[in-house]
Formats: structure tokens, sequence, C-alpha cells
């Protein structure tokens, strides 16, 4: 074949991959592509690599939980049956949303470093949190109104939870009350609290989720302001329905929290802006379970957690929901474990999506990992059956990790397994 025709024959052969390929998506029409084809030609040297044959998108949506291949399958199905507004509020951050995609980046800042030769044959991720074990540091983490994304919300939560034998913690901004929660988890649930800025509603509160048999309150401590959710906002414009349908007293109102019910709410704030240390003391002193503080991110507050006598720290950003500062939740994790040093518990959220993630996050010096917004998806998508496969999709991953890493067992992951590149 003299160079001619060779040259005809490579430009015939590249012609028809790039019909087949990928890039047949960003044409529109096959005239138009056909014309980006020529272009694409002259000025082409090689091919990517590696090739990108199987984008990590939803060419078709999954009809039941058993074909998603990873948690985000479920995203795209929750995306098609929740209503627009109840969407944008659950994947909302706020402002430009720099600490949202900073939760899922940083992530990448931490690569695995392997050990090998080592028995993995069986994997042991269960873990001890205030005298129960678990299954799996893998926790279910507080969010509010899950019926926005399914009728029987926090409840088919709790079932699935049950199903997979994880532990979940309930929202006080939850639309189900801690006793239907635990009732249908038959099973120890935590309770997270929302202080708001009256200390005498909290202690009412406080006393109800005591008697109900919670052993854990959350306290919640990064909630002090407003927030601007743009994405929220915007999605909130496509939803053709009237919110008082639903919402008679107002979106947002202490009627949809039931947790609230018979306390009087006259003139309370639900942020809680005036909440201090002192308050922290106050529950010390009224409250026998334990307590954790959720949303301490500094070295200088874990601290002072210390210095008051909290029985354990969550390390979270809120998933991205209070405050638009850009780092990443697992940035925050190594002061705050440097200051703990073993002697509380820590968890930590914000951006987990992936088994890989877990592991991360443990071998910084977390002793569990909570989860949010993907079992929304899964509850969103199909129920109480998709919360199940998301918790299983991501026991799994967490699990293959553990034998890559060669850690038999929790106790196995170790800070030298992780490298913290640039």
């Amino acid at each position: 074949m003299n160079s001619k025709s060779y040259q005809e024959e490579q430009r015939r052969q590249l012609l028809t991959w790039l019909a087949a390929s990928p890039l047949l998506a960003l044409a529109g029409n096959q005239n138009v592509f056909a014309e980006d084809a020529k272009e694409l030609v002259r000025n082409f040297t090689k091919r990517p690599d590696p090739m990108v044959w199987a984008p990590n998108t939803p060419l078709d949506l999954i009809s039941n939980p058993k074909e998603a291949i990873n948690i985000f399958d479920f995203e795209a199905v929750a995306f098609t049956k929740v209503p627009p507004a109840h969407f944008g509020y659950m994947t909302s951050g706020i402002d430009d949303e720099v600490t949202l995609r900073a939760n899922r980046t940083s992530f990448l800042k931490y690569q695995l470093r392997p050990r090998r030769l080592r028995d993995v044959s069986r994997i042991d991720t269960s873990i001890t949190l205030f005298g129960t074990r678990w299954k799996s540091p893998i926790i279910i983490a507080p969010t509010g109104g899950n019926k926005a994304y399914d009728p029987e919300g926090e409840v088919a939560v709790a079932r699935a939870a049950r199903a997979g034998g994880f532990l979940n913690i309930l929202s006080n901004s939850g639309a189900s009350t801690i006793e239907e929660v635990i009732a249908a988890r038959q099973g120890e649930v935590w309770f997270q609290l929302y202080a708001t800025s009256s200390p005498e509603v909290a202690k009412q509160v406080i006393r109800r989720v005591e008697k109900a048999g919670a052993p854990v309150l959350e306290i919640t401590v990064d909630r002090n302001g407003g927030r601007n959710q743009e994405s929220l906002a915007r999605l909130r414009r496509l939803d053709p329905r009237n919110c008082a349908g639903c919402h008679v007293n107002g979106v947002g109102s202490v009627q949809g929290r039931p947790n609230y019910n018979g306390i009087n709410m006259t003139g309370v704030n639900m942020q809680s802006s005036n909440m201090t240390w002192d308050f922290i003391k106050q529950v010390r002193d009224t409250t026998k379970m334990k307590i954790i503080l959720k949303g301490i991110v500094t070295e200088e507050d874990a601290q002072l957690c210390l210095k008051y006598g909290v029985d354990g720290i969550h390390v979270s950003n809120h998933g991205g929901r209070s405050e638009d500062g850009g780092r990443g939740s697992i940035e925050c994790l190594p002061e705050v474990v440097k200051v703990a040093k073993g002697k509380v518990p820590i968890l930590f959220d914000s951006g987990v999506r992936r088994g890989s993630d877990v592991f991360k996050a443990l071998a910084l010096g977390a002793t569990a990992v909570c989860v949010g917004r993907p079992y929304l998806w899964g509850l969103g998508a199909f129920g109480q059956p998709g919360v199940e496969r998301v918790m299983e999709i991501l026991q799994t991953e967490f699990t293959g990790v553990m034998q890559q890493m060669g850690a038999p067992n929790i106790a196995a992951i170790e800070e030298s397994m992780i490298y913290r590149g640039t």
C-alpha cells in the first residue's frame, strides 16, 4: 500500500471510530458531526489514553435497585421522581458551592498505599461505639424531611438500616418522630438536635428523646445563620406545584417537624446563632445520654470539646450546606484527630461516595463514617429497597478496599496506608 492509500485508510478507520465514540454525543446531528469530524482529523495526533468506553453516567436509567452498579445510578433516577424543589433542597450547597465540590475533590488528594502478602481471606468490618457493636463503620447520617423523597420517609430509612445492620441517626428536623423510628429500626437509634434559639425548647426535646430510649445525642453546631441555596432556588422555579398544598404552615415550619410536638415554639428561631459552650455544659448537666458535637472542623474547637466533656466529635461541614469556605471535610479531619488522640470517638461525613472514601477517612483517624445524600438518592428512587442497595454497595466497596489494602479488620487500617499528594 502506498503512502497516500495508507493515509486514506487511516482516515477512514478514524472516522469509523469517531462515529461510534462518545464524541458523537457532542455533535447534535450527523451533518454537524461530519464537519466536526473533518476538523478533528485535521488536528488529530493520537487517540485519548485511556479510552473512555463506558462513561460514568447512566445512558439508561435503572429500573430497580439490583441493576445499580454504583450509588450514582440512584441519583439520576431520584432526579426524575422527586419533585424539583425537594430535589433542589437535598442537592444544594450554598453560594458558589465551592465547599460542596471540595468535599469530593479533596478525597483525590489522598492516595492509598496498599500492603501486600497479608491474609485478607476474611474481612471483619465491625466496630464498637459506646458499648454497642456494629457490623460496619458506615452510618446513616441524619437528614431532614425524608418524606419529601418517599411517603414513608425516615421510617423506610430505619427499616433499611435494620435490614443491613447499620446504625442510623434521626434528625430532629425529620418528618417522623423518634418513637416511630425506634419502632421501625427495632434497635438503637441516635438523635441529632438543632438547638434552636431557645435552650428551654432544646431541653424539652432532649427529655423526650432520652425517654424514648435514644442513647446518644448529636448536637449540630454549624447552623448559625441564613444560607443562600442557589441550586434550590433555581430548581424551585421548575416546580409547578403550589407549595402551600403540602406546606400549609409554610416551608420549614415547625409543624412539619413532629419531634417538637407539644412544645410552645412561639417566637423561637430554628437557627442557633446564640448557642455557646455554656449551652453544651447545660446539656451535659441535663442528660445521661452520650453527647457528640457535629460540625467541628478545627483543632481549637476540638480542644474545647474535650474541655467541656463531650463524648464524641463529628467532623463535618454539613455536606457543604453551612459555609462556603472551600475546605473539604476530609482536609479538616487530621487536625481534629491530632487533638482527640483517641480519647473520644470521631465521626466523619461530607462527600463520601465510595468505599475508598470510607477507608481514607478511617486511615486518617475517623472511628466511623456517615453518609447522607447517597441514601436519599436511593430513597427518592426506590424507597426502602433503594436505601438498602445504596448501603449494600458502599459496604461491598469498602470491604473490597480493605482486602486490596491488606487490612483484615478495622484495627489494621493505619495512617501509613494513606499518602497525601499535592
